[in-house]
């Protein structure tokens, strides 16, 4: 199975894997699964990190740099998945969540994430408690 990480379950699955419920660590520890992370989510982290908040001390080149080398994949953002954005309705406001809505859809891959606000989006969206 393909799993697409948001941003926070990016960084929990990373930086605080208690936070994630024990099926979603089993199913990114399964050698069978492809576990991606979305350049998206790296260009978020860069952002909020470039704003230098105190409560957001992670890097964005660490972050990428962990991801890989736990064995996840970068997904980068295509012409296709940006498109796919125009067609989504407004559930959410978020650019960067309803980008990794359209790359999941575009890819296919699940998302998986903790925003109750992004499941009405398709059923490739998966929450995780």
């Amino acid at each position: 199975m393909r799993l697409l990480l948001d941003t926070h379950v990016l960084l929990w699955a990373l930086g605080d894997p208690d936070r994630l419920d024990n099926e979603t660590r089993g199913l990114l520890e399964d050698p069978a699964n492809e576990v991606l992370f979305s350049a998206a989510s790296i260009w978020e982290i860069a952002i909020k990190a470039g704003l230098q908040r105190a409560d957001f001390a992670v890097r964005p080149g660490q972050v990428a740099r962990e991801a890989r080398l736990t064995g996840f994949v970068e997904l980068p953002v295509s012409a296709d998945a940006a498109a796919r954005v125009t067609a989504l309705p407004l559930h959410h406001r978020d650019p960067f969540d309803r980008l990794l809505v359209a790359q999941a859809m575009a890819e296919p891959a699940r998302l998986y994430t903790a925003d109750p606000l992004l499941p009405p989006y398709s059923e490739l969206v998966q929450l995780i408690g």
